[in-house]
């Protein structure tokens, strides 16, 4: 291959994988945890999502930096890290198909407080917390049950957690108001 065919091919790759992810952002009730959400809820929540794409090797949120979105992957793999003050970084988690990551934004927090590096290469629909809390504000039916679906998909992994996240949540939302 010639640097033209190569790319060609890298274009082209590029814009099936924003085909792809544009497909997804019309199917987000297709997505687990907004499977059987209301239509008019899901109407509100939508326009909010943006695709997001990115390499393998990638740092998409790092600890410490702005938190702004909460990402929910289509494809790929990400491998969360944190660093405490005093050492090094470990691996906390993976997240994967279909799995949330960039909590900080959603909660309320300033920063986030973990990283999260794309470990294949991912495709991801991202909503800003800012927005989301906005929605859950100004629609609370709608909030409530956006709000218990997150916690419910994060706290699948935690034994008897979903109450305990639930109860960040609400309370990011009700301390930070943007």
């Amino acid at each position: 291959m010639n640097v033209i065919e190569i790319m060609m091919f890298v274009t082209g790759t590029y814009i099936d994988n924003w085909v792809n992810i544009l497909k997804r952002l019309n199917d987000l009730d297709r997505i687990p945890i907004f499977k059987d959400l209301d239509q008019k809820y899901m109407g509100l929540l939508k326009p909010l999502f943006e695709p997001f794409a990115c390499l393998a090797g990638t740092t998409v949120l790092q600890q410490g930096k702005p938190a702004d979105y909460l990402y929910v992957v289509i494809r790929g793999t990400v491998q969360m890290t944190y660093k405490p003050y005093d050492g090094v970084p470990m691996t906390i988690s993976h997240v994967e198909k279909d799995g949330l990551f960039g909590w900080s934004a959603v909660v309320g927090s300033e920063k986030y407080t973990s990283s999260a590096i794309a470990i294949e290469n991912l495709e991801a629909l991202r909503i800003r917390g800012s927005e989301l809390r906005k929605l859950c504000a100004d629609h609370p039916e709608a909030g409530k049950d956006i709000l218990e679906r997150l916690a419910g998909s994060v706290s699948v992994r935690w034994q008897d957690a979903q109450s305990q996240v639930k109860s960040i949540l609400e309370y990011g939302l009700k301390n930070k108001r943007d």
